[in-house]
């Protein structure tokens, strides 16, 4: 079992196999669940589990590396959303698909998509809401706040100067990320750009492990930065467990 598909892959596959035949066998689902199989299973995972292979956290110094190289060129509305994504992503722990649409055009939903009218300037922040998320269980959206003075970058300066650009193209697009030309920004649009200024080991998921390592560092409770990143498991603990640094500093931040 298990030798030709990944361990994780094999509840799926039984459950499947389960709702097939229970027509025809009434208690295989407690074969199913029996502790023969749970224990089957778990063994199967410590034997032939890889371990999770993720992209490499964004810092500070790289966001700063971006900003530096686009304060050098034409301020163009791309090169505005860009950067403005990048820090939103960074500094809210944002998904990249919860600001981006996905490359297959078949899969790509409105519904998802935050609107222009939900965003909302405070003296020292901005927010606006996020319809849907993959956590999201009872489809209630969440807002996204974004503050100032978290670090010496300042994402609010930019966000403006995203916005004015937005609203002088296109005043009329009910949407909130947009390009020039009035389309919805893709995943490939924005990693390409990511991909000028970093290795492989960089992608669209490095925002928010960047955020959520850069808020460890500062001693946020590991139970914030769930919340903040609207986690539903803990699996944003792979990001401090794996730096023992962020381990010393959550311990004597809160002692």
């Amino acid at each position: 079992m298990s030798h030709h598909i990944s361990p994780h892959s094999v509840a799926t596959y039984l459950s499947g196999i389960v709702q097939q035949l229970e027509p025809f066998y009434p208690f295989i689902r407690e074969v199913r669940n029996s502790k023969l199989v749970q224990r089957s299973l778990q063994g199967r995972l410590k034997m032939y589990s890889q371990p999770t292979r993720r992209k490499h956290a964004l810092s500070i110094s790289d966001l700063s590396k971006v900003i530096t190289h686009y304060q050098n060129l034409p301020p163009t509305h791309d090169n505005l959303l860009f950067v403005t994504m990048l820090l939103t992503g960074f500094f809210s722990l944002m998904r990249l698909g919860e600001m981006a649409f996905p490359d297959d055009k078949k899969i790509q939903d409105w519904k998802k998509i935050s609107r222009r009218r939900t965003l909302v300037f405070g003296e020292n922040s901005y927010s606006f809401q996020l319809p849907f998320h993959k956590a999201d269980r009872f489809f209630s959206g969440n807002t996204i706040l974004v503050t100032r003075g978290e670090s010496t970058i300042d994402p609010i300066h930019h966000f403006h100067a995203y916005i004015s650009s937005h609203d002088n193209l296109l005043p009329f697009h009910s949407a909130l990320w947009l390009r020039a030309d009035g389309s919805i920004p893709t995943r490939s649009f924005f990693v390409r750009r990511l991909c000028l200024f970093f290795d492989k080991e960089v992608g669209g998921q490095s925002m928010r492990a960047g955020g959520a390592t850069f808020l460890a560092e500062k001693g946020t409770p590991p139970s914030l930065i769930q919340a903040r990143g609207r986690w539903s498991s803990d699996a944003f603990l792979i990001y401090i467990r794996k730096n023992p640094a962020l381990l010393i500093d959550l311990i004597t931040a809160h002692n």
